[in-house]
């Protein structure tokens, strides 16, 4: 089989389609890359060596709820929203509120507290993924888990 010189020059309009869904990426790596700071409690912080409070729970359930692991990696807020820009994490879970500037550089999650409006920031173009993370954060807010972190992390509000 010949291979023409004229197909190379159209494989740059190829790559588009070549692009692979986010969610395809999480269920081939069995781990969802959740970034976060891990210095605001109640919704994230280290206790000793241990990652805990309200998002990383969440972030928990969403990975358990997705059929994959979790995986957190700790940032600081110079690198959480690029890294989730560049595709180095999927998402990032530290309370961040859907501004205008950040709808048009992100996708975002349903809202997963109310007010203020958090939801979880992730790249652009991922309907499959979107759908995906909401439908699992859908089974959350259903079934009480939601309501139960919230309460168990946020007694006084």
């Amino acid at each position: 089989m010949r291979f023409s010189p004229g197909l190379v020059l159209l494989l740059p309009l190829l790559s588009p389609l070549a692009h692979a869904e986010l969610i395809d990426d999480v269920f081939d790596r069995g781990e969802l890359r959740i970034a976060l700071e891990a210095n605001t409690p109640p919704f994230n912080f280290k206790d000793g060596d241990k990652l805990t409070g309200f998002e990383v729970e969440l972030g928990e359930q969403l990975a358990k709820e997705m059929d994959v692991r979790p995986s957190f990696i700790t940032t600081d807020d110079t690198d959480l929203l690029p890294g989730v820009e560049t595709g180095k994490y999927d998402v990032a879970i530290n309370h961040i509120a859907m501004t205008a500037e950040l709808r048009d550089r992100f996708d975002f999650s349903a809202p997963y507290k109310e007010t203020p409006e958090l939801a979880i920031p992730f790249q652009k173009g991922n309907p499959a993924f979107k759908s995906s993370l909401d439908k699992a954060l859908q089974h959350i807010k259903a079934d009480g888990r939601l309501k139960a972190l919230t309460q168990k992390w946020f007694e006084s509000e």
